[in-house]
C-alpha cells in the first residue's frame, strides 16, 4: 500500500473556482472548526482527483498532514462516511468511497431525476433568462480553465454549474440533494475517466443554459440527459487502476 505523502499542490488559476466543499448548505458561521476544516480538505482533495475512489485514508498521516488530534480526524471522517464520500470498515480503515455497478446506475437515475426538476422548475420562471447570468459567466470561466490547462479550476467549475444552477430556485433541501449526488458522480467518473482533456463539459453546459432561457423544457432535458449520459459512458472504470496515481500528480496538501 503506498503511502499518503503530503507535498504542495498546484493551486487553481482561478481564484473564484469554488471548492467543492463551500457548496454545502447550510454554511457553518464564523471560523470552521478544527473537524470542519479537516473535512473540507478531504473532500475537496476527492473532488479534485488528488484522491481516487478506494485511498486508504490513515489516522497518523492525516493528523500530521493537518496537525490535528485523532479524535479531529475520527470525527471528519465520520462526517464524510455520512456523507458518502468515504467508507468505514471496521478493522481495515477508512477509504475514499468506490461505487458499485448497482450504486453507479442509482446515482445517475437520480441525477437525471433531479436535474429534470430543476430543469421544469426553472423554465416556468418569467425572468429565468437573466436569472442565468451569473451561469453563463461562470460556463465561459469553465472554458478558459480548459483551454489554459488549469485542472483543478475547469473541475470545479464544471461540478459547480449543476449545484449553482438549483441554487437559482433558492429551495435548500434541492440544492442539498443535488449537491451530494454531484458529488458522488465525481468520485464515480474519477476513476473511469481516463481521458484528461474532454471539452464536453463547457459545451454542453452552454447547451443546457440556451435551451432554459428559451423556457424550452424539453429542449433542455434532453440535452441534459445527453450530458449526464456521456459522462456515465466515459466512467467505463478500467480493473486494476491505482486509487493513488492522481493523488501523486497532484498532491494533498492543507490549504487553509
Amino acid at each position: 500500500m503506498a503511502m499518503l505523502h503530503l507535498k504542495p499542490a498546484r493551486a487553481p488559476q482561478d481564484p473564484k473556482a469554488p471548492r467543492a466543499s463551500s457548496l454545502r448548505d447550510p454554511k457553518p458561521a464564523g471560523e470552521p472548526s478544527d473537524v470542519e476544516r479537516v473535512y473540507g480538505e478531504i473532500f475537496d482533495a476527492a473532488m479534485d482527483r488528488r484522491l481516487l475512489p478506494g485511498a486508504k485514508l490513515t489516522e497518523s498521516a492525516l493528523c500530521a498532514a493537518f496537525d490535528c488530534s485523532r479524535g479531529t480526524v475520527r470525527a471528519a471522517l465520520a462526517r464524510l462516511a455520512h456523507d458518502k464520500i468515504v467508507v468505514i470498515e471496521p478493522n481495515r480503515g477508512a477509504y475514499v468511497w468506490q461505487a458499485s455497478p448497482k450504486e453507479v446506475r442509482d446515482v445517475f437515475a437520480m441525477r437525471r431525476a433531479l436535474e429534470c426538476i430543476v430543469i421544469d422548475m426553472l423554465t416556468a420562471l418569467d425572468d429565468v433568462a437573466e436569472r442565468l447570468a451569473p451561469l453563463r459567466e461562470m460556463v465561459e470561466r469553465e472554458q478558459r480553465a480548459f483551454e489554459q490547462g488549469d485542472r483543478i479550476s475547469w473541475l470545479r467549475l464544471s461540478n459547480a454549474f449543476h449545484v449553482e444552477l438549483a441554487r437559482l430556485l433558492d429551495n435548500q433541501v434541492l440544492t442539498e440533494m443535488l449537491a451530494g449526488l454531484c458529488a458522488r458522480t465525481t468520485l464515480i467518473i474519477a476513476l473511469g475517466d481516463a481521458s484528461e482533456d474532454s471539452t464536453c463539459s463547457y459545451l454542453e453546459h452552454r447547451d443546457i443554459l440556451d435551451c432554459i432561457a428559451r423556457r424550452d423544457a424539453a429542449g433542455a432535458r434532453t440535452a441534459m440527459d445527453h450530458h449526464l449520459k456521456d459522462c456515465e459512458q466515459r466512467m467505463d472504470a478500467a480493473p486494476g487502476t491505482d486509487p493513488w496515481s492522481a493523488l501523486r500528480r497532484h498532491p494533498l496538501t492543507p490549504t487553509l
